[in-house]
């Protein structure tokens, strides 16, 4: 099996005032918490997203697996629907001290370039800065953090720096080469 260079990204924001968000796509595109942990929503929400960039550690996980991660406290999803129709998500998990990751981010293809992975990206950070208001006994948000590869989306990296994340790593690994799973096999 062949192997592939990827360059993963890590980028941080400190403090709420260094959002940068962006400005609201026209059009009827609403974002809305999904509460209910659900692991074929979010399943569908990762396949969906990721299928066309190598997104594959997940794809191997139980039911259970995604029940158990999906019900722990300050895991959410945050979940952009253009017209009614998801269109992309954003995960959080909160971790120790008052971090919060956001895990994944991302928009389906068919809703890339429509300026909604901007404001999703801006949103979800925002509530990742205003997390612990939503989980009684979580530490406030001191810091939110995030990571990026060249395996994904072109722009991926430009729309972090411009909602205002910093870059504070990289790292340069092998990894083996795969074929691009897509939402569901052979797509």
């Amino acid at each position: 099996m062949s192997s592939v260079t990827v360059t993963t990204w890590s980028l941080e924001q400190n403090s709420p005032a260094d959002l940068l968000p962006a400005a609201a796509p026209e059009g009827d595109v609403r974002i809305v918490r999904a509460e209910v942990p659900s692991p074929e929503f979010s399943r569908f929400l990762y396949a969906s997203v990721g299928g066309d960039i190598r997104w594959t550690d997940r794809l191997g996980w139980t039911y259970a697996r995604w029940q158990e991660y999906l019900g722990r406290p300050g895991v959410e999803t945050w979940v952009a629907y253009d017209r009614g129709t998801p269109a992309g998500y954003v995960e959080l998990e909160a971790q120790d001290e008052g971090v919060v990751e956001i895990v994944y981010f991302g928009l389906i293809p068919a809703f890339r370039g429509r300026r909604v992975g901007g404001h999703l990206l801006s949103y979800g950070t925002a509530r990742a800065w205003d997390l612990a208001e939503r989980w009684p006994g979580r530490t406030p948000t001191k810091r939110v953090w995030v990571h990026t590869c060249s395996k994904d989306g072109e722009f991926a990296m430009a729309n972090y720096q411009r909602r205002g994340f910093v870059l504070f790593d990289t790292k340069v690994e092998l990894e083996p080469e795969g074929a691009t799973p897509g939402p569901w096999p052979g797509a």
